[in-house]
């Protein structure tokens, strides 16, 4: 597992899966967490429950459909639909699945509000991020952001249908983009650090890891198309500073 290498407060606590250490056989090999993706249901269970140890409750597993919405865990049930959740309620796991999708985790300074997104293109343009800022409710530059392994910028390529859903709205989006033939390279991490930065979070952390080029740690669905998901989970524990 990967520990976020961020400054959070010490009552907040984060991680994210790789896919090593769980039963799936392959093309899941080993630690999926997905029931989604046609993995042995009682393997997925065993990893679940495996991943369980380490966490003070069962996180909010979300139906993620590339979109905007907000879950709070605690609150919403397992299998709602939504592509982030937030906890302002102790013991409470946000959870996001992910296998080249950029994992985002966030919580505030003073340790009162967490939060989890899943930033695939499509969620990322449409502003999954700057809804999940909003939901927050603290000032944004009370936020820290931890940007998980996703594809990097030198295997996500996309079309220029994909490019202009993030120029048209920031322009300094443009910097993300590497031409590559008649199509371009994208830098999810700086796209979202461009989008965390214009609704005022600037303390961003991580970014780098890239799932594609990492096999042996990471799930890919742009390398493998049938695999396995990693989680990037969030919690956070009773006191918080100025409590």
């Amino acid at each position: 597992m990967i520990t976020p290498n961020w400054p959070a407060p010490p009552n907040v606590h984060a991680l994210m899966t790789t896919r090593q250490g769980g039963v799936s056989a392959a093309p899941f090999d080993s630690f999926n967490l997905a029931t989604h993706v046609g993995d042995d249901p009682a393997a997925v269970a065993h990893n679940r429950a495996q991943l369980r140890q380490h966490l003070p409750a069962d996180p909010l597993w979300l139906n993620q459909v590339h979109g905007v919405a907000v879950a709070e865990a605690g609150r919403d049930t397992a299998g709602c639909d939504g592509d982030a959740a937030v906890s302002f309620a102790a013991g409470a796991i946000c959870a996001v699945m992910t296998a080249d999708c950029l994992p985002v985790l966030l919580c505030d300074t003073q340790g009162r509000v967490v939060a989890a997104a899943h930033a695939g293109w499509r969620g990322l343009a449409a502003g999954v991020l700057e809804a999940t800022v909003a939901r927050m409710a603290v000032p944004p530059d009370s936020i820290l952001a931890w940007l998980g392994a996703a594809i990097g910028p030198q295997a996500f390529e996309v079309g220029f249908d994909v490019r202009a859903a993030f120029v048209s709205q920031h322009p300094a989006a443009a910097a993300a983009f590497v031409p590559n033939g008649n199509r371009w390279l994208a830098d999810i991490y700086q796209l979202a650090r461009i989008r965390l930065a214009a609704v005022g979070v600037t303390r961003v952390y991580g970014g780098g890891l890239c799932t594609v080029s990492d096999p042996a740690r990471f799930y890919s669905y742009r390398r493998e198309g049938q695999t396995g998901r990693m989680a990037s989970l969030i919690w956070r524990y009773q006191s918080f500073i100025g409590s």
